[in-house]
Order: structure tokens, then sequence, then C-alpha cells
């Protein structure tokens, strides 16, 4: 355990538990996924806050999918979650659990509820039970169903479970309160029929396990002593702690934290499988997606998730966290490991006129000004190099320091060059620029004293590699996506120009047979990573995040 303050509430109540001697001392927390989609950035929150919490007193951490409901389930969704939370860097070790491991015992305790006459079998539709659940201020009406004998509902639930009847004719619910104030204890189903397989246990069940039902008793099952979840969960809290009670069993303790929101962000899976669905991206790993899995495939690396969840906190309010804030922990972390090249997404072919033809020269480069130890570079330097179009004006505007007609600069790592002239194809666009070069200036310092104002990235023409770069922006332009009027279609705020696709991009050779996932920094440009559609005779690359840093612009205005 560590010897440090617990830095937010539920630390302090786990901290106030072990000193009480509750649950003989044992911390044993879990992450319980429904694998029905992929995990996103929100997701990510919670699996940190649950092992780290088991790590920093000195317990476990069980990963258990609470895989209750066959039709919407995938193993596709399974393996995607194993995988998440090993890249996050967290290990369950022999403790990979599955709410199907216990459908016995589930079952053998709804029978023990019946027996008590705490659960009945229930004849009304699903939206017959909805209609009669009451309102926040009108109770609800009890089923003519509710009164049946301990007998009939023993007898019925075994018919049940032995598949006698029609999808979705019967379910089993729990006797509570038709007229709680919570409508959580009005009466919750425990149990539907669902004649469908499932991914584990094939057909050898037709009747399935509510959340609510499945959920408590496999923490109980399992020993877990502090059950962390979301806000949305705290109205069933009281629904959690009835179960638990009418069986007698262990009784983990339930505490509920704020869920982590995103601006320009949808956090809903049921929304982002309708984006996946309706192809308005390429699939759950899609770059602009908040997954786990789009955010690595775009860049992001474990280091800086875990980061950003532990700098958010954990608190007991919802809010809304600036993605901004994301991103500049992303860059906090590249700026230390990404080693910096050149690359030029649109590039303007420049000929050094002054410049031995034919000739190629080595250039050395820094791999990271921020880490000595990444060492240093050869690049080659030509007679024809490019450089970005935006870095050239014919006609510029005063303050313009970058390349234009009579106008010296500086090429990173490389020499000062000056602009004689420009060279135009038949409609007079500008298609090369004719320059000189100051072999003095060999590493962009002057020997004279002379100053420029402006740095260039570049690449040399002949070695250079052809490359397809992807320019991805916020999925949404609104800053609050679910945010919508009554009527409103809530992808209608979905960015059409969250994509840009540039190819014929020229990169330094360096690049050339770097994996997919390797980070770089493109000077001047940005951060980009690698993407898995790269083959050895095309590399694609993904802008993972701009130099930019938004985050610390609002930081220097509040």
């Amino acid at each position: 355990m560590s010897n440090e303050s617990p830095s937010h509430f539920i630390g302090q109540i786990i901290t106030e538990d072990l000193k009480r001697g509750k649950n003989d001392g044992r911390v044993n927390t879990r992450f319980p996924p429904e694998p029905n989609g992929y995990l996103h950035i929100g997701h990510a929150k919670s699996i940190c806050l649950n092992f780290g919490l088991a790590k920093e007193f000195g317990g476990w951490c069980n990963l258990r999918f609470d895989d209750t409901n066959p039709i919407k389930e995938e193993q596709e969704y399974i393996d995607s979650i194993i995988e998440d939370v090993r890249w996050l860097g967290f290990d369950w070790q022999d403790r990979l659990f599955y709410a199907s491991d216990y459908f016995d015992q589930l079952y053998q305790w709804a029978v023990e509820l019946i027996k008590k006459g705490k659960a009945y079998v229930c004849d009304l539709t699903a939206d017959q039970v909805r209609e009669t659940r009451g309102t926040l201020t009108q109770p609800g009406t009890e089923s003519p169903y509710r009164n049946r004998s301990i007998e009939e509902n023993l007898d019925l639930f075994g018919r049940m479970r032995a598949g006698e009847f029609p999808y979705g004719a019967r379910t089993l619910r729990a006797k509570i309160d038709m007229a709680a104030g919570n409508l959580n204890l009005r009466d919750p189903v425990m149990y539907r029929i669902l004649k469908a397989s499932h991914h584990r246990t094939g057909d050898q069940w037709c009747i399935y396990p509510m959340y609510d039902w499945a959920h408590g008793q496999s923490d109980s099952i399992e020993g877990i002593t502090h059950s962390i979840c979301t806000l949305e969960f705290e109205d069933h809290r009281p629904l959690y702690d009835w179960y638990i009670e009418q069986l007698g069993v262990h009784h983990p303790q339930q505490i509920e934290f704020a869920r982590l929101n995103l601006t320009y962000t949808v956090m809903s899976k049921r929304k982002l499988l309708q984006l996946v669905k309706e192809n308005q991206v390429s699939g759950w790993d899609d770059p602009r997606m908040p997954t786990l899995s789009g955010l690595r495939r775009r860049g992001y690396t474990p280091e800086a998730i875990r980061d950003f969840a532990e700098r958010v906190g954990v608190a007991k309010r919802a809010s809304t966290v600036d993605i901004a804030f994301l991103e500049h922990c992303l860059r906090e972390d590249l700026n230390k490991r990404a080693p910096r090249c050149m690359a030029v997404l649109k590039p303007l072919k420049v000929v050094i006129e002054n410049y031995p033809e034919g000739q190629v020269e080595e250039l050395e480069a820094v791999n990271n000004p921020e880490d000595p130890s990444a060492g240093t570079r050869k690049v080659p330097f030509s007679r024809t190099i490019y450089i970005e179009r935006d870095d050239f004006m014919e006609d510029p505007p005063p303050k313009f320091f970058r390349l234009a007609p009579g106008q010296e600069v500086r090429l990173r790592w490389g020499f000062f060059i000056k602009c004689e002239g420009v060279v135009r194809d038949e409609k007079g666009e500008v298609v090369a620029l004719r320059c000189t070069y100051d072999p003095a200036s060999r590493g962009g310092n002057s020997p004279d004293g002379r100053k420029v104002k402006a740095t260039l990235h570049w690449v040399s023409a002949e070695p250079a590699i052809d490359a397809e770069v992807r320019l991805y922006d916020h999925l949404f332009t609104k800053e609050n996506p679910d945010d919508v009027e009554e009527g409103e279609d809530w992808k209608a705020g979905i960015n059409p120009n969250s994509l840009q696709v540039l190819t014929g991009c020229k990169l330094e050779p360096s690049l050339r047979d770097l994996p997919a996932g390797s980070r770089v920094q493109f000077e001047r440009l940005g951060y980009f990573c690698v993407d898995k559609d790269s083959t050895p005779g095309k590399l694609v690359f993904n802008r993972t995040v701009t130099l930019k840093d938004e985050w610390a612009r609002v930081v220097k205005r509040g």
C-alpha cells in the first residue's frame, strides 16, 4: 500500500475501510465491460481507476465480461477489449472472468428468491411493464401476476428455462415495491426469454439474466470489495444492495464517480455503433473515433492516456473535459519520445542553381532535441529539393519572412537559400523556384553574421519517399454533439472536413522502413503515426496531433 494520502474520495473510502479492518484488509476491484462494442476513452478512465486502486492498496483487479445479452455481444468485442486493456499497460493475471461463468449460480439464486416470495413470473409484455411502471410522481401499478403462488412461479420459471415459451412471452421479476420512489425498485425484471445463441454457452440457455441482476451477484461471487461504477448507476445502487441482502451473500460496496465526457466527442456506444454501421467512419478503429483502438491507430500512446486519466482526476459531479487537454497530455509525451524528421506535405520544387549537378551530400540532423541519447542521423541534400507550397509567396504581405523573390531563408540543418526567380506552367501557375545557396552557411549558420527570420523544413528530391498523409480533425463541429434540439439528428453535427487525404507527399529516406504504429514528429507540421494500411510500396501516415497547443492557450487566457 502506498504511504501517500489518497488523491480522491474513493481512495479515502478504501483507506478508512482498511483502517477498520473491513473485508479482512482485502482490496479487490474489477473492470466489468459489456462486450457489445469497443472500449473508448471514457472506459480508459475506469480502467485506470480500477487497476490503479488495486495497485495503490496492494490488491487485485479482475477483468470480467458482463456477457448477459447474446443479441448484442460478439467475440470480436471481447478480443478488442482484452487487447485494449493490455495496451494500456494493465494485467489481470489469472483473473479473467465472465458473467456467463455464473449462469447456473444466478439461476439457483433466482429460484431461492422465488421460494422466499421475493420474485415472480410475469406475463406482461415489455410495453405493458413500462406502462404500469408509473412516473417519478405517480406510483406504479402491480402486475396481475404478482401474487402467483410460489409453486406456480417455480413451475413457470422452470418451464421458461426449458424453452417452453416463445421469445418475450414471460419474464421473472423481483417483488419489491411498485410505489417506491426509486423506479428501479418497482419490480424490476431479472430474467427474459431470449432464444439466441451465446458466444460461450451456445444454446444451453434460452433465458438470460438482466444486467442489474447479474452484475451485483457476479461481484459477490468474485469477492469484490469495492464495486466502482459511473454516476448513472447511482440510482441502481439500492437495487444492487437489495438483491445481495435478500440472498445474504458477500456484500461489495458500490461507489459511483463521474464519467468522462470530452468536447467534440460522443461517448455512447450506441451512437458509436451507429457511426460504424452507417459508414460515417471506416470502422471502430477509425482514427477519428474516441475508441482506444482508434486512438491507438491515430498514434496516441498508452502513457499519454494514463497521464490524462490521472490528471483529470476522480470527482462526484459530472463535467466535460476540453479535448484540448487530452491533446496537451499527448504532446507532452510525444515531445519526449518521438524522433524528429522532415516531410513536405504539399511539395513545391526548388532548384538550387549554384549547387553542383549530380552531387549529394549528407547533413547531420538531431533526432530529438529533448532527448540527447536519441543521437543524430544523416539527411541527404542535393541540387533539387522540396519545400512546403505554403512557405512561398510571390507577392508576400508585410512580415512574411518565409521564401519570396529576393528573400533569404534558412533550411533546417542545411544552408541559407535565396529565391532568384520562379518557373511557371502553361497556366501561369508557379511550379518551381530558382534559388541559390550559400555554401559557407552549412549547418544553418552564416559566417558573416547575417540573420534570417525563417527556418524551413525541406526534403531532398532524388532519395525522397512518396507517401500518403491523412490529416484528421474533430469528428464533430459542435462542442457538445449530444446537445441537439428535439427532432434534430445528432449526426448533423458531423464534421465534413474531419479527414483530408494528401497524396504525393515527400518524406526523408530515414522513414522508409518504419513499421505500422511508429510515431514521429514531422518538423513544423505535427506528430504523425504510420498507419496499418501501409505496404512495402506505399507508406501511409496519420496525423496524430498538431504542434499547436490549444490547451496551453486556454490556460494562459485563464
